[in-house]
């Protein structure tokens, strides 16, 4: 369900999006402005996942068990065979 958002631009924004959506053959400015904000929305996720794997690496380091070396050699025969397969 779509629903409606007015938005106001200066008369030198709407010349820009008037612009883009000609050049970018966009149909018209509200396909333009989903574009920017699904845009925003994937940056935005970036960002979060960006943070969420720096708190994860600031944690305390653990020391590599023989457990944690075989599951890794384990991981890496089931991709080599899954690029030769």
């Amino acid at each position: 369900m779509s629903t409606t958002m007015n938005i106001s631009l200066p008369e030198t924004l709407k010349d820009f999006v008037r612009d883009r959506v000609r050049e970018a053959d966009f149909s018209n400015p509200s396909d333009y402005v989903r574009h920017l904000i699904r845009e925003d929305q994937k940056r935005a996720a970036q960002e979060k996942l960006d943070a969420l794997l720096l708190q994860g690496l600031s944690g305390a380091p653990t020391a590599l068990t023989a457990t944690d070396l075989d599951a890794l050699r384990a991981e890496a025969r089931r991709r080599l065979a899954g690029r030769q397969g």
